[in-house]
C-alpha cells in the first residue's frame, strides 16, 4: 500500500474507522436499511462536530496544485489568492472543507501518480482534523468532450456516441471501466451522467453531452450508467435537475429560461431523473436556470425550494445527495450576491454547495445564517448525514487510501482500452453515402494505396486525452493501409476557417484519391460551409465527419459521404477512420433528429437513422 502518512495519520484513521464501525447488538438489530447501515454511528460522529466543522463538510471546493502540501509556487499564489491558503492541506484545516474536486486546468491531474498521491494527502489532512472525516473527492469525467483525467487513463466515448448504439450494456460497461479507474486515483464521486434531454439543437452547453433527444432512451442509458459507475464504487451523479436539455443560452456565462409547462417537463424532462433515482444514485445536481411552470418566484432551480424540495424530494423521493452546479457560474450569480447564494441553496435543498467563486465569503456567510438563526444547526445536520453517508457508501471510512499498485492494476490497462475502441466502434453513424460509377463512396477502396487529405477543425481536446483530431484520425487511416495526410483548418476557439486556410486545403486536394474534412458546429454563416463547397468542386471525392454536434450535415451540400463521431477524441477518431476504411460497419444511429437547416419544422434526418454498408 503506498500512501505518504504518518504513524500518528494512521492512528487517527483508523481511530475514525473503529469509532463507526463499533457497534452492538441492539444497534445492529435497529438499522434502518441496508442503504442506511451507519445512520446512527454517522449521527454520533456529527454531534461530535463543532459548528465550524459541520458548514465545511457542505462545501466542495477546487484547490490549485499537484500535491496537497507541496504545490508549485503559481499554484501556491493562486490558491492565496483566491482561498486566503497555499495548499488544500491548509485548506482543509481552515475551512473543514467536505470535499475537493479535480480540475486539469488546477493542475491536479498531471498522470496517475501523482492524482493518487494527491487524493491520498488531501485524506491525510481531512483525518488529521479534531473531527477525523475522509474527503469525497469529485470531477467531471463524462467522458467524450468533458474530461479532466486525461492519458494514460481510459477514455470513452461521450454520451451521445453511446447514445447513438444504444446498448445499455456498453453504457453500463464503460461507466463500470471509468469508475474503477477514477477510484483507484481516490476519486469517489463522478459528476456524470448527464440525464439531461437535448431536445434543442442550438443547445449551446449541453449538445454531445445527452445521450440524445428521446426521454425514454436516455433514461435507459441513464440508469446502465449509474449501475456502472456505483458497481464500481464511484457515487453518480446525475445532472442537470430538472433538466437542461431545451436551452439556448449557457448558464456559465447567463440564466437560461425552460418554457416547457409541467405537463412537457414531465414527459420530456423528468424520465431519466426518475430512472436514476430508481437506480439508486447517489447525487443529482441542480441546474442554475429558471423554470417558470415549476417556480414562478424568478429563482435558479438551486436556489428553488419548490424545485428541489417540493418536486425533487418530495414528489419525486429522492433522499440522496443534492450537489449544485459550479457556484462560480453567472446562471447562479445574477439575482443575488455570492455571500446570499450559499445560503439560499441550503434552504431551497441542496446538500453540497459545489466551487463557491470566493470560499470566504460563501463559508462565513452559511456560518452566520445558522448562528443568526436563519438555517437551524438541525437542518445542517440533515445534509451532512446524507454526504456522511454516501461517504460510508463509496468505503471512504473504511479505506480511505489508495495505492500505486492498485492504479498500475486499474488505470489504462489494456482490456480497458480495448474495450473502449470496442465500444466506440459501433458508434459512428453514416447519415449520406452517394453512388458514383454503381458504386457508393464508403468505404473507401483499399485495391490500391490511396492518397487522402485529412483537413478541418482541431478543437482542443480536454487536457491529456490525445489529439489533435486531424493528425490523428490521418495516422489511423495510414496505418489501415491510406496514405493520409493531416492540414488543420482551424480550433475550436476559431472553428471558422480563413480564405487562406480554404485556399491551402484546397491546393492541397489536388491530385488526392479522397479528401476528409472535419467540421465542427457548423453554421449558415460559417465559412466550413464555403471550405467544404470549394473541397466538393475539385472534384476530388469529399468525406464530411461532424466531431461534435451531428447536425451539421444540414448545412453542408456536394459531400460523398457524411459521418457523426459525436467527439474529436482519439478513441472516436479512430472508430470513425475504421468505418471510412471499411473495417468495422456503421452500426450508430441518430439520437437526436437533424432538422432542414432552411425549414427546421422539417425533419431530414429523424432519431434512428443511419445507413449501414
Amino acid at each position: 500500500m503506498h500512501h505518504p502518512t504518518s504513524r500518528r495519520t494512521l492512528l487517527t484513521a483508523t481511530a475514525a474507522a473503529a469509532a463507526l464501525a463499533a457497534t452492538g447488538p441492539g444497534e445492529a438489530r435497529a438499522a434502518e436499511s441496508a442503504r442506511h447501515p451507519d445512520r446512527e454511528r454517522l449521527r454520533r460522529l456529527i454531534s461530535r462536530m463543532s459548528l465550524e466543522e459541520k458548514v465545511g463538510q457542505l462545501f466542495v471546493m477546487r484547490v490549485y496544485g499537484h500535491s496537497a502540501t507541496a504545490p508549485d509556487p503559481g499554484d501556491v499564489a493562486a490558491n492565496q489568492k483566491e482561498m486566503g491558503v497555499s495548499s488544500a492541506a491548509e485548506l482543509i484545516a481552515k475551512y473543514h472543507v467536505g470535499g475537493i474536486i479535480y480540475f486539469a486546468w488546477a493542475h491536479n491531474t498531471r498522470d496517475p501518480h501523482q492524482i493518487a498521491d494527491l487524493s491520498n494527502g488531501i485524506q491525510k489532512a481531512g483525518l488529521a482534523q479534531p473531527t477525523p472525516v475522509p474527503l469525497l473527492i469529485s470531477t467531471d469525467q463524462e467522458h467524450g468532450i468533458v474530461a479532466r483525467v486525461g492519458l494514460p487513463a481510459t477514455l470513452m466515448p461521450g454520451a451521445m456516441a453511446l447514445g447513438a448504439h444504444g446498448s445499455r450494456g456498453d453504457a453500463r460497461t464503460a461507466a463500470r471501466i471509468a469508475g474503477a479507474e477514477l477510484a483507484a486515483l481516490g476519486i469517489r464521486q463522478n459528476y456524470a451522467p448527464v440525464a439531461d434531454v437535448n431536445v434543442n439543437p442550438a443547445n449551446p452547453v449541453i449538445g454531445v453531452r445527452s445521450f440524445g433527444a428521446d426521454p425514454e432512451a436516455v433514461a435507459r442509458m441513464v440508469t446502465a450508467q449509474v449501475e456502472g459507475y456505483q458497481a464500481a464504487g464511484v457515487a453518480s451523479t446525475a445532472k442537470h435537475f430538472p433538466g437542461h436539455g431545451d436551452t439556448s443560452v449557457d448558464s456559465h456565462y447567463a440564466i437560461p429560461l425552460i418554457t416547457h409547462s409541467e405537463e412537457e417537463w414531465e414527459r420530456l424532462d423528468a424520465p431519466p431523473f426518475k430512472a436514476a433515482i430508481a437506480a439508486g444514485i447517489d447525487s443529482i445536481m441542480t441546474a442554475h436556470l429558471l423554470f417558470p411552470a415549476l417556480d414562478p418566484a424568478d429563482d435558479p432551480a438551486t436556489l428553488s425550494k419548490p424545485i428541489l424540495t417540493g418536486i425533487l424530494r418530495e414528489r419525486l423521493g429522492y433522499d440522496g445527495v443534492v450537489v449544485t452546479d459550479s457556484l462560480g457560474m453567472a446562471g447562479v450569480r445574477q439575482k443575488y450576491g455570492d455571500e446570499r447564494v450559499p445560503v439560499l441553496a441550503i434552504k431551497a435543498g441542496v446538500d453540497q454547495l459545489l466551487n463557491p467563486p470566493d470560499l470566504p465569503v460563501a463559508w462565513n456567510a452559511l456560518l452566520g445564517a445558522v448562528r443568526n438563526g436563519e438555517i437551524s444547526e438541525a437542518r445542517l445536520d440533515l445534509s451532512i448525514l446524507r454526504v456522511l453517508e454516501l461517504k460510508a457508501r463509496r468505503g471512504l471510512f473504511r479505506e480511505p487510501y489508495v495505492s500505486h499498485q492498485g492504479v498500475d492494476q486499474t488505470v489504462g490497462t489494456k482490456p480497458h482500452l480495448v474495450a473502449a475502441d470496442r465500444i466506440a466502434g459501433r458508434t459512428t453513424t453514416l447519415l449520406v453515402n452517394e453512388e458514383s460509377g454503381g458504386r457508393a463512396l464508403l468505404p473507401l477502396s483499399r485495391r490500391r494505396q490511396q492518397e487522402l487529405l485529412v483537413v478541418g477543425v482541431d478543437p482542443s481536446a480536454p487536457s491529456g486525452t490525445g489529439g489533435p483530431p486531424t493528425k490523428v484520425l490521418a495516422e489511423s487511416l495510414t496505418a489501415l493501409g491510406f496514405t493520409a495526410t493531416a492540414l488543420s483548418t482551424g480550433t475550436s476557439g476559431r472553428p471558422h476557417p480563413t480564405r487562406a486556410q480554404i485556399d491551402a486545403a484546397v491546393a492541397a486536394a489536388e491530385g488526392k484519391d479522397a479528401v476528409v474534412v472535419a467540421t465542427y458546429n457548423v453554421t449558415a454563416s460559417s465559412s466550413q460551409r464555403t471550405l467544404v463547397s470549394e473541397l466538393a468542386a475539385t472534384g476530388v471525392p469529399v468525406v464530411h465527419l461532424a466531431i461534435r454536434n451531428p447536425y451539421d450535415i444540414a448545412h453542408l451540400d456536394g459531400v460523398g459521404a457524411s459521418l457523426a463521431s459525436y467527439s474529436w477524441t482519439d478513441v472516436e477518431m479512430r472508430a470513425a477512420a475504421r468505418v471510412i476504411a471499411g473495417r468495422t460497419d456503421p452500426t450508430g444511429q441518430l439520437p437526436v433528429p437533424v432538422q432542414r437547416a432552411d425549414d427546421p419544422a422539417q425533419v431530414l434526418y429523424p432519431i434512428g437513422y443511419g445507413l449501414r454498408y
